[in-house]
């Protein structure tokens, strides 16, 4: 896993037109020919808070580009960690890399002083719902009315705590994820 340079956009963009399954089931189309840079160039949302926000790329042991993780420190809260994307060709689906790869993630945020791990999931994305529950990730809400960039989707809002935090101390810290929010 490296910091994903701007030369390596295009490699990125041939690896969503190659693999369009996410695209397919969280948008309902392929990827648009501008899907990697568009993915590149955003931040997070100007009304939220945060301090640094990652686009990494992943290589396999060839030096190929198989997957990219997405991720801001301090989105919220100085000791959150949120992952905006994570995302693998879709031939490594069920390979076994995705959980070490997200533990490694875990691993770095915690040494980076996070105390929580927080992401969205799209409700009906079946098989990403059951890998970050099995990952220990727990709902706190469900976001509404979610465009995705081709479909209206409900986001189901997810954290994880890290050491001995737990998910009231969150909610304590951040309460736009409580449940009931109506907050964006």
């Amino acid at each position: 896993v490296h910091p994903l340079q701007a030369a390596e956009v295009p490699e990125l963009q041939a690896l969503f037109d190659a693999h369009p399954l996410y695209f397919q089931v969280v948008n309902g189309r392929n990827a648009h020919a501008d899907e990697a840079q568009q993915e590149f160039d955003e931040r997070p949302p100007p009304h939220l808070p945060w301090v640094r926000h990652h686009h990494t790329g992943v290589r396999d042991g060839r030096g190929t580009l198989v997957g990219t993780l997405v991720f801001t420190e301090g989105l919220c809260d100085a000791a959150v960690c949120h992952l905006g994307l994570f995302w693998l060709a879709t031939p490594l689906h069920g390979s076994g890399l995705a959980e070490p790869l997200h533990e490694a993630w875990a691993d770095w945020a915690r040494r980076q002083g996070a105390r929580w791990l927080r992401l969205a999931v799209i409700a009906g994305n079946t098989r990403a719902e059951r890998f970050w529950q099995r990952l220990g990730y727990t709902e706190l809400r469900r976001r509404a009315g979610v465009d995705t960039g081709g479909r209206v989707n409900d986001a189901r809002v997810l954290l994880r705590p890290l050491g001995d935090d737990t998910v009231e101390g969150y909610l304590a810290r951040v309460p736009r994820d409580r449940p009931g929010s109506d907050l964006p």
